[in-house]
């Protein structure tokens, strides 16, 4: 297994829209397949923080990932700071009550695993999201920050995923489970819809995703998934086919054109680059007026819709919006 890191705050190249809804699809499989088989039950606190080792990762990492977020402490006896994040770890493990499990990884006897995510030191905080692996936080980070970041990674979960997390029974014994059938599993009055959006993605039919998503809407104008699936749908829809070259030579040569600066901060996303798209349709803004300045606004609105409310850099680039325009 390689991890690869994922944004937690928005999709924002092809690759990773793609990687994404593949393993959002992966992850419903899982659940229903564990259904299936008596899993997906209530289990004990006590099975909220559990030690793994490499021949115990596939199943207690990976498998577990597709049905709530798990947490990865790296961790060694001789670690001081792992002394003071690891017991802070496990408590709000144990507080937020399934909405994550907490793996904990000793890293003097599984070099392979370390190896693998890329740890320089330690403790280091990764965390696995339908397989997906992305860095958390290295070092011993402060109650406020774990809690912020463990936040976030839970909404990440269960709205680009659907994963929800864990019922947790206090009274259950460590590792029992009830039976539950696929039944008995909640589903939303859109998910054929919502998969349709998917399975168009993965064929590359653009045009069938954004129709999908849309079709959510219409009935749902709040659906969160559907929201972010549209945007990101459309923006790939935008740049597909154009010559990255000729749209950046254009957007070089003609500061103050809307549609120039537009394409090319579309351009900009799509390749990862959020602040210099949010800058470049900024900058825009402030030699522009009228018609041409609305176009370039409404541009920007809709690529902080692809990157995510809750990223930091929307929040940043919301506010130099409004001094440019104000």
């Amino acid at each position: 297994m390689q991890p690869r890191n994922m944004s937690m705050s928005g999709v924002v190249d092809l690759a990773a829209v793609k990687a994404a809804q593949e393993a959002k699809a992966k992850a419903e499989q899982a659940r229903a397949e564990s259904a299936r088989q008596g899993g997906g039950g209530a289990v004990s606190p006590a099975d909220l923080v559990i030690d793994v080792d490499e021949a115990g990762f596939e199943l207690d990492v990976l498998q577990r990932s597709t049905e709530v977020p798990v947490v990865i402490d790296f961790w060694a006896e001789w670690c001081q700071p792992c002394k003071q994040l690891s017991p802070v770890l496990e408590r709000l493990a144990v507080e937020y009550n399934g909405r994550f499990v907490l793996a904990k990884i000793d890293v003097d006897a599984n070099q392979m695993l370390m190896q693998q995510f890329g740890v320089q030191g330690i403790p280091a905080v990764f965390a696995v999201v339908a397989g997906q692996a992305l860095p958390l936080f290295q070092g011993a980070a402060g109650e406020a920050q774990i809690r912020q970041t463990l936040d976030q990674l839970v909404t990440v979960a269960e709205q680009r995923f659907g994963l929800t997390g864990l019922d947790v029974d206090p009274e259950a014994e460590p590792g029992a489970a009830g039976e539950r059938t696929p039944a008995d599993l909640p589903q939303g009055p859109y998910d054929a819809l919502l998969e349709a959006a998917v399975r168009a993605l993965d064929a590359g039919d653009l045009g069938g995703a954004v129709q999908a998503y849309r079709n959510v809407l219409s009935e749902d104008p709040g659906n969160t998934e559907a929201k972010l699936g549209l945007a990101q749908a459309e923006l790939l829809q935008r740049v597909q086919g154009a010559d990255p070259q000729q749209v950046r030579k254009d957007a070089a040569e003609r500061p103050a054109d809307s549609a120039a600066q537009i394409a090319a901060a579309d351009l900009d996303l799509v390749g990862g680059h959020v602040e210099d798209a949010f800058g470049r349709l900024i900058d825009t803004v402030r030699r522009t007026a009228g018609d041409d300045r609305e176009a370039v606004r409404l541009r920007l609105v809709e690529l902080f819709e692809v990157v995510g409310a809750d990223d930091p850099r929307v929040a940043t680039a919301r506010r130099a919006l409004a001094r440019a325009l104000f």
